[in-house]
């Protein structure tokens, strides 16, 4: 039996109750509409961050962005390199990424299952992200992320409206420098946002063909 496997899936299940909770964040960016909070969390010493916006999208339109994990280097902060690995079912792939680090600490890179669900009362759509960090083979000089939890809920306002919050905890491995840590936990979740709001009017996007989510 692998214990260290276990004790590894048990610490990311309760990072991840812990960072989807709605207790205890505290507003540290206010910025053009985009709200970044940031709260502490037992047994780690790195921040649950979440980010709130409204941005002027559809729910299917919005979604088909985020699953656009080829063209998510266009809008997602500090993303050298982003490619779906997996197209498991309509709703459900998985993806690899390399997030590029300021020298001289080493980039870092990560795979997640993302599963998209869509609650038929509220037609809220809920994405949400599943560390996978033995999915590849590490590669040289890049520090795999073995620990990640994220969620997107994206909430139909109507008028062409979507309220999106984004969770995201995640321990990046290795020593780590805390201005850096900071710079990721609130100018990267604000610059990421401003860009989904450019990104989301594309003509990609136009016409979204997703059979699993419903406007």
């Amino acid at each position: 039996m692998n214990f260290k496997f276990i004790y590894l899936t048990v610490c990311i299940i309760f990072y991840s109750a812990n960072c989807f909770s709605q207790n205890n964040w505290v507003l540290k960016l206010d910025k053009e509409g985009i709200k970044v909070y940031t709260k502490n969390l037992e047994n780690s010493p790195f921040k649950a961050v979440k980010t709130v916006c409204i941005i002027d999208a559809s729910l299917s339109r919005l979604t088909a962005v985020l699953l656009d994990i080829n063209r998510s280097t266009d809008w997602v902060y500090a993303t050298k390199k982003c490619n779906l690995l997996k197209q498991t079912t309509p709703a459900e792939l998985i993806y690899y990424s390399e997030v590029e680090v300021p020298w001289p600490v080493s980039n870092r890179d990560f795979i997640i299952k993302l599963k998209v669900s869509q609650d038929e009362k509220t037609k809220a759509v809920t994405i949400v992200g599943e560390n996978q960090p033995a999915y590849l083979p590490e590669i040289n000089n890049i520090v795999r992320i073995v620990q990640c939890a994220s969620k997107w809920v994206i909430i139909p306002l109507g008028k062409g409206q979507v309220k999106v919050e984004y969770v995201l905890q995640v321990d990046p491995g290795g020593s780590i420098p805390s201005w850096l840590i900071n710079m990721f936990a609130t100018k990267g979740p604000y610059e990421s946002f401003k860009d989904l709001r450019k990104q989301v009017n594309k003509s990609f996007y136009n016409q979204p063909s997703l059979a699993f989510v419903k406007d």
